[in-house]
């Protein structure tokens, strides 16, 4: 037993929680599969890994860049408020689990749980109807953080190995109940790509899919709009992303003032305030395209080796992965506007919050606001055009933010500073707590089973053509109907 847990921790430390390595592997590992050359299978291990790696760089310099700069609003009007961001969430729940005198180390064995419980229903699929493998590794370490002090807070004297099965199962079956679920938008969105989201913002992508094609007009893209004169320059996503981060991002910068920005950041000295203000902007427009070439370098490796597996022991399955992944299939202005649109009802909700005198404050966390709202922006923009992405990214702000508030208070997070802030733990994880709160295990067996019957419902609804979407998309675009663009 021990050498086995051995080879797990190096396991977990060295690739299931480096996302670049999890990812070459699962290539390596199919090309294995395909029988290909050995240089071939170390060609796609290095340009998946590279490619993630790079990925890595351009969401990295945002995150790390814009996240302290919205975190500022808060020490600029001297605000005791709760930032909604999956890596303030991740400090938070450590300390409310060591506040209680638990051991936080419990999260990466309910990540192996989970992992397991994820494998096991794909296997079964013929019963299950789960087609897609969790393989966003540092979205499970994030969501296993949070979810360990959600059962905790529920479940406070159970013992360990209670917690980490308990909350191991219950995590694996979101994964894969809810990946699954994004299999339709995700393969209309990429024409059958082979690969769908793995986030925590899954619930969200598919009712963005829903809102998006009721509320807007499909024949109005952002890649068709018209525009006029000096306007027209704004068809270039690099342009139209440094002018408009320039407004938003240089207006709040403005608003932090310059002693605090020094304080927030200690590489800006002797610069001119104004300067360093267009530099950070732009830089936006450097991770967002950097992120994009990593995205085309590692994509089209892992759906190509992904057949390996999906032919062998993981029969139809596809890969659930980061939300990037996702990013390369629209048009670049397309990613800018549903951040736009949705730090746009944040703010809203912010306000919201203040003149009602919430107890609770929020202040917007870089990656719900402009990751979730991107990649609800993809499939929105493909359904409903301009006006379903803004409809449903300004509504995806505003859930964000009240939702938030709602689980700060449920779960009592508001000491600690944090919360997720992703889109699904602002709206259905709360419900969940209460649940397992006020039922405690029955809850759970509601919960559990309630997440198991979504894909007996898809398939219900779907069987004809319920696998078709995944092994075949050509035999399924043309049995439904479905022109696939050139």
């Amino acid at each position: 037993m021990k050498i086995v847990m051995n080879i797990w921790g190096f396991f977990q430390t060295n690739i299931l929680t480096q996302p670049a390595f999890f990812i070459g592997f699962i290539v390596l590992l199919g090309y294995i599969l395909m029988k290909k050359r050995w240089y071939e299978c170390l060609a796609g291990f290095l340009k998946a890994t590279v490619g993630y790696f790079i990925l890595t760089v351009g969401s990295g310099g945002l995150t790390n860049t814009f996240r302290p700069i919205l975190a500022g609003l808060s020490d600029r009007f001297g605000l005791n408020a709760v930032v909604i961001d999956p890596y303030f969430g991740q400090v938070a729940a450590q300390n409310a689990v060591e506040n209680l005198g638990r051991s936080f180390s419990m999260m990466m064995s309910v990540i192996l749980v989970a992992f397991l419980v994820n494998i096991v229903l794909v296997l079964f699929r013929k019963w299950t109807k789960i087609r897609t493998v969790f393989l966003t590794g540092h979205i499970m370490v994030l969501q296993a953080s949070t979810a360990l002090w959600v059962v905790l807070y529920c479940f406070p004297h159970l013992q360990d190995i209670k917690i980490v099965f308990l909350m191991g199962g219950l995590l694996g079956v979101y994964w894969s109940v809810f990946s699954n679920l994004t299999v339709e938008p995700a393969q209309h969105l990429t024409e059958g790509a082979n690969f769908t989201l793995g986030h925590s913002n899954m619930l969200g992508f598919w009712l963005a899919d829903k809102l998006s094609s009721k509320v807007g007009n499909k024949s109005k893209k952002v890649e068709d709009m018209k525009l006029p004169g000096f306007l027209s320059i704004f068809k270039e996503n690099l342009v139209s992303t440094s002018i408009l981060m320039l407004v938003f991002f240089g207006t709040i910068m403005l608003i932090i003032g310059k002693e605090n920005m020094q304080a927030i950041d200690d590489t800006f000295t002797t610069q001119s305030f104004l300067f360093y203000i267009l530099q950070k902007c732009l830089y936006f427009a450097v991770y967002l395209t950097i992120l994009l070439q990593g995205v085309g370098l590692f994509v089209n490796e892992l759906t190509y080796s992904f057949n390996g597996i999906s032919s062998t022991f993981l029969k139809g399955a596809i890969p659930a992965i980061d939300c990037p992944g996702l990013f390369g299939y629209t048009h670049g202005n397309v990613i800018t506007l549903g951040f736009l649109f949705g730090a746009l009802g944040q703010f809203i909700a912010i306000v919201g919050l203040i003149v009602f005198k919430s107890p609770i404050f929020i202040i917007t966390g870089f990656v719900p606001v402009f990751f979730d709202n991107a990649v609800f922006a993809t499939i929105a923009n493909k359904n409903g055009g301009v006006r379903g992405l803004a409809v449903t990214t300004f509504i995806s702000g505003i859930i964000q933010v009240l939702g938030g508030a709602i689980a700060v208070a449920i779960f009592g997070m508001k000491e600690y500073g944090g919360w997720i802030g992703n889109f699904d733990w602002d709206t259905m994880w709360p419900v969940i707590g209460l649940l397992m709160k006020n039922l405690q295990y029955v809850g759970i067996a509601i919960v559990i089973l309630g997440m198991l019957i979504i894909p007996q419902l898809q398939y219900k609804k779907r069987k004809d053509d319920y696998f078709l979407i995944v092994e075949d998309y050509e035999k399924y675009a043309e049995k439904n109907g479905i022109i696939l663009e050139e």
